[in-house]
């Protein structure tokens, strides 16, 4: 039987030879149109929730009223878009240029929101939020060789480790979409939630077993929409969104005012996004591996400029930083469809929704617990890809499973017990120990460091790796 993987081949080399040219690289195939524009939707719809929570939580940190949170949320979706046309088009150096979807970034949820009340909480501190948004993505941009110059220390004894983390503390996500997304709610985790994420997993491992071709790689997104129909008819669906949405509408930029760069909150800004450019770090390798495209030092840096030079764009247009969307990265493995163009459709796709309120409200009608049984595949596809980068390494070395079980417990830590945070000394302390990724993911590159490049000259060898032949070779 035709497995996944072929079949998704298959897709993409009926597009790229129907006229009877030789194949391409699947990264840079072009799908028919009808194709292009349903693989794109499947990444909007896989995207979509985490983009728009992360524009709420900072208004209603800040106070902002419910006319400047739908503008925010508008707004994120065109930075978003933005962003993953950077990403996946590119250019002159700027842009990784491969499927990689560009999401706002919950991480930076609590600094923007420090930074905003200290300012003046709501509209008032708006200002310096965008400045400090803006100022960091150009210092990102600026320093974006200097990450690339660290690739070194991410080899695939750390790339998978953070891959894995990322895959296990999101699941704590999805689960609690599958419970109904609010878990203070009085119905949260009922049957009805459970059946009807459920039924959406149900139509996703079906299609995964039996359909092939096009259908088998658009899985996730024909089951979210049998999940969202069976949710309308036992009326568990809210479309009283869309009548009230308008259909075309967007803020001028800087429509809160000149920006103010106050050098605090800039500075607190650009240790978000250190901090966040690290966790990408892995992510971009994620998504190399995924496509069958080696990730080297330049990429690194062209798709960190990418970043900074989004997040730059972000702040203009009244929005925040964006950052790699794991979802889709889980996505990609999923359907083995690694085509950038078919990313830059969803970035497309994205600036219509945030052009178009009214569409966005389509999208947004669709049940949290219908999400949460697509995601529940998804983010676990992340721990699955992470895997198989780490198999790469020596894990016969004590030092590197040290490494490993020391990072994920420590990664695990804020995903089980949130509370950790709230008893660190400083703000950024505690925006480290909020995030399960990046506690993982600095814990994985320093333990790195200790264990095979501080102290090199010493008689105990590198952790090696045995290569086909026998012989061994270094795995880092």
């Amino acid at each position: 039987m035709t497995d996944t993987r072929t079949q998704a081949a298959q897709v993409q080399v009926q597009d790229r030879t129907s006229a009877g040219g030789p194949a391409v690289d699947p990264v840079e195939a072009v799908p028919r149109w009808w194709r292009l524009g349903a693989l794109g939707l499947q990444h909007v719809l896989a995207f979509y929730a985490g983009a728009v929570v992360m524009p709420l939580l900072v208004a209603q940190g800040m106070g902002l009223t419910a006319a400047d949170t739908a503008a925010l949320i508008n707004t994120a979706l065109v930075a978003c878009g933005a962003a993953t046309l950077l990403q996946a088009v590119g250019l002159p150096g700027i842009g990784i240029r491969l499927p990689v979807v560009q999401g706002m970034s919950t991480a930076a949820v609590p600094s923007l929101v420090s930074v905003g009340v200290v300012a003046g909480g709501g509209k008032a501190g708006l200002p310096t939020v965008f400045g400090a948004v803006i100022a960091a993505g150009a210092v990102l941009f600026l320093v974006a060789p200097v990450f690339g110059r660290l690739i070194r220390f991410f080899p695939p004894l750390v790339t998978g480790t953070i891959v894995i983390i990322v895959g296990v503390t999101l699941m704590g996500v999805a689960a609690r979409q599958v419970g109904g997304g609010d878990s203070s709610a009085p119905d949260f985790g009922t049957p009805a939630h459970l059946g009807l994420a459920g039924a959406t997993l149900a139509v996703i491992v079906v299609l995964s077993r039996f359909a092939k071709g096009f259908l088998a790689s658009v899985a996730v997104l024909v089951g979210l929409a049998a999940g969202t129909a069976l949710a309308a008819t036992v009326g568990r669906t809210d479309f009283s969104g869309i009548g009230k949405a308008d259909w075309v509408g967007m803020q001028a930029p800087l429509h809160y005012g000149a920006p103010r760069f106050d050098v605090m909150a800039v500075l607190a800004i650009v240790l978000v996004l250190v901090i966040i450019a690290v966790e990408s770090i892995g992510q971009f390798f994620a998504v190399g591996d995924i496509a069958g495209r080696e990730v080297g030092e330049r990429d690194i840096t062209r798709a960190l400029r990418a970043d900074g030079l989004a997040t730059v764009l972000a702040g203009l247009i009244n929005s925040f930083p964006t950052t790699v969307y794991s979802q889709n990265v889980g996505l990609l493995r999923l359907t083995r469809v690694t085509s950038r163009w078919i990313v830059a459709a969803a970035g497309v796709l994205m600036l219509v929704l945030g052009l178009m309120p009214k569409v966005g409200a389509v999208v947004a009608a669709m049940p949290a617990d219908v999400l949460g049984g697509a995601t529940i595949v998804l983010f676990s596809t992340i721990a699955v890809v992470g895997v198989q980068i780490l198999v790469k390494a020596d894990l016969s070395d004590a030092r590197n499973t040290v490494l490993v079980a020391a990072s994920l417990g420590i990664g695990f830590l804020p995903t089980a017990y949130p509370q950790f945070a709230e008893h660190m000394p400083t703000r950024q302390l505690q925006v480290l120990f909020e995030s399960g990724i990046m506690l993982g993911t600095l814990s994985a590159v320093l333990l790195n460091l200790f264990f095979h490049h501080l102290g090199r000259t010493s008689a105990r060898p590198a952790h090696t790796a045995a290569s086909p032949s026998g012989t061994s070779e270094k795995a880092i």
